[in-house]
């Protein structure tokens, strides 16, 4: 029995660590502006920030002429101007509204690189599936940690049982 368990033991660790791997290095380096988009962090005067967050987003939203699916609205520098960038879901095109004038660029599709380090980061992969997938990872995770408490029960218990 306790063969079979230490075998699935290794077997769950593997399932597991994979998809946590390839999440925690996508939040790595999706952290650094440099690694992904190229750009650099600068500080924003606040002083100029004349457009609200939620006006940025019904700008964006009156721009596309719909509703967009942001998932993120972001204030940043860019060109030396502060701007939000909202970026749709599914690692979809952004579009930048000036924080001071609330004019609405469309940004160019982001780059391979960028585009999967948001997907991976974000489970966009998954789409319909994301909670599902997120309930089945962590009960691999429970498993594994479970099997692993009792692996190392046992051999304590057996190491104890031998000194006395």
């Amino acid at each position: 029995m306790r063969a079979f368990i230490y075998r699935a033991h290794l077997w769950l660790g593997i399932i597991v660590a994979v998809p946590v791997l390839a999440w925690a290095s996508s939040g790595l380096l999706y952290a650094w502006p440099n690694a992904v988009e190229g750009g650099e962090i600068q500080s924003i005067d606040a002083a100029r920030i004349r457009i609200t967050a939620p006006d940025a987003m019904k700008l964006a939203n009156d721009f596309a002429g719909r509703e967009l699916p942001t998932t993120a609205l972001t204030l940043l520098m860019r060109e030396g101007r502060p701007v939000y960038q909202s970026i749709g879901g599914m690692g979809a095109d952004s579009l930048l509204i000036d924080a001071e004038t609330g004019a609405v660029i469309k940004t160019p599709p982001p780059g391979a690189l960028t585009r999967y380090f948001r997907q991976a980061h974000f489970y966009f992969f998954a789409g319909g599936w994301q909670i599902y997938l997120l309930i089945a990872m962590a009960a691999l995770a429970c498993a594994s940690a479970l099997s692993g408490i009792y692996l190392n029960v046992t051999l304590w218990l057996n190491k104890r049982t031998r000194r006395a």
